[in-house]
């Protein structure tokens, strides 16, 4: 909190200062107004439209209300003549909207006093929340009041959990760690018939829900690996309760750790475009980074007849984001073959949201594990 910026405002006749809270990265805002319940919807949208941040003075619960208006507004879809819209575009348009609402949305500020107290009426207590993510009770803040619910809803999905069928149990995901709510991969990995069992790689382990199924499956020794501090925490948080943290050794580490495994398992950012916060770098990775360095480095960390299992879903393929064609060149450029594939339909709700802009795409959408093997395939 040391190294946060200052945000400053007037209020009262007086100059006031306080630390900038972004978990997202946000920079902090350079007009700040002091707003409370009299303030109208529309002149709320309007100014955080323009710019100007709201420090809100009024009700808790009535700055929720206000912000669910304001979003209410931004989200009236304006009349456009029909064009020929490929889905890049639509995708690229869905992604800049998306990114125009969070910005206006995150104008509207809530002030914290240093031991984690909302000084405004009807405020919960977020006191956990905060300290969860590391936030230190020193100094006041104000943060955005829509960073503060993600807070709030990270801490209640840390507590009750994500139910994983294929374990029998839940995994606890931390903020800013992705949530495994798409279950259909987690579900490939459990029923891919394993080629050993004596050790396997996880790569970019997030929550360590794969490297706790393929524990459960027999697999002796997992090495798991994720360059992100928080990730690492919640994974072994995770396979303590499992009471898997004697099977599982997490790295540090850039896609892999030293050394060969017959089975490394990765599930790359399924959607090549740019992340607008680091929760979002699970789903988005620019020119499929991660993906490239996964294929790339396979093959020298796979053992003698091993399989690398690659989790991906063509999402990108049918919003022109990134060929079949592509894909395989990137296999077959790394000195892969394919073994087999097992696939499976999603079942997540915007797949069947003809609403959603990108409906046409989520509903052909596919998660594939590709069982990947070193050298030409037999056949080729």
């Amino acid at each position: 909190m040391l190294d946060s910026p200052l945000v400053s405002w007037q209020e009262s006749g007086a100059e006031h200062t306080a630390l900038w809270r972004s978990e997202n990265g946000t920079p902090p805002p350079q007009r700040i107004l002091v707003a409370d319940d009299t303030l109208a919807a529309d002149a709320a949208h309007k100014l955080t439209s323009e710019g100007t941040a709201l420090l809100w003075r009024g009700d808790f619960q009535n700055a929720r209300q206000l912000m669910q208006a304001m979003a209410r507004r931004i989200d009236r879809k304006p009349k456009k003549s029909p064009d020929q819209a490929t889905p890049a575009d639509l995708f690229h348009r869905h992604r800049q909207a998306q990114a125009q609402r969070a910005r206006i949305l995150g104008m509207l500020l809530i002030p914290v006093e240093g031991d984690y107290r909302i000084p405004l009426r009807r405020a919960p207590d977020i006191a956990t929340a905060c300290a969860e993510v590391g936030i230190p009770a020193t100094e006041r803040f104000v943060l955005s009041l829509r960073e503060l619910q993600g807070l709030i809803g990270a801490h209640e999905w840390r507590k009750k959990g994500v139910a994983i069928p294929v374990l029998g149990e839940r995994i606890h995901p931390h903020y800013g760690v992705f949530s495994p709510v798409r279950g259909e991969y987690v579900d490939l990995v459990a029923r891919a018939p394993l080629p050993a069992t004596g050790l396997a790689f996880d790569i970019g382990t997030g929550t360590g829900v794969l490297a706790a199924v393929l524990a459960r499956r027999g697999v002796t020794r997992v090495v798991a690996t994720d360059q992100d501090t928080r990730a690492l925490a919640c994974a072994r948080d995770n396979l303590q309760r499992l009471g898997l943290a004697s099977s599982v050794e997490l790295i540090q580490a850039d896609l892999f750790p030293p050394g060969r495994a017959p089975l490394i398992v990765c599930n790359p950012p399924w959607v090549p475009a740019r992340a607008n916060s680091p929760v979002e770098h699970a789903v988005y990775d620019p020119d499929s980074r991660m993906l490239r360095g996964f294929l790339a480095g396979l093959a020298e960390h796979l053992a003698p007849g091993g399989e690398g299992w690659l989790i991906l879903s063509d999402l990108a393929e049918h919003l022109g984001l990134r060929s079949r064609e592509t894909l395989l060149g990137l296999i077959n450029k790394s000195g892969l073959h394919v073994i087999g594939r097992l696939d499976a339909k999603p079942r997540h709700p915007k797949a069947a949201d003809a609403s959603d802009p990108l409906h046409a795409a989520r509903a052909a959408e596919v998660t594939s594990l590709w069982r990947l093997g070193v050298g030409s395939s037999p056949t080729q």
